[in-house]
């Protein structure tokens, strides 16, 4: 058997957590956070209109985090961002959002969005 391929592990993480359900209208969503400044930096999801994995970089964010309940996040969310880039393949993808995590120091967070919501 060979050894544990950490790497590895975390691209099929990645890749796994971009999905879409089209039955339920469910969109698996992955942000990037900058735990220091306290906000989300790149978000990467599937887009079932045109069946593309976008990754988006944040460039505005809320002024200040609101939390009301357990259900809220404790990192202040994007308003506005920019494509950082588009992709076919889920690996891809994940490659590239591992990449920004090593390159910027940045912990994931997970979301599942209804397709209905503003993707």
């Amino acid at each position: 058997m060979p050894a544990f391929d950490l790497e590895n592990f975390a691209h099929r993480l990645i890749s796994e957590t971009l999905f879409y359900d089209g039955e339920y209208g469910l969109v698996g969503s992955l942000s990037l956070i900058d735990v220091e400044a306290n906000k989300e930096m790149y978000i990467a999801s599937f887009m079932p209109d045109d069946g593309t994995l976008l990754i988006e970089e944040a460039t505005e964010w809320e002024s200040e985090i609101d939390i009301e309940d357990d259900a809220d996040v404790a990192y202040r969310l994007a308003v506005e961002s920019t494509e950082y880039g588009s992709y076919d393949i889920p690996e891809v993808a994940s490659g590239a959002m591992l990449a920004l995590a090593k390159e910027h120091d940045l912990l994931p967070s997970f979301t599942v969005l209804f397709e209905d919501e503003e993707l």
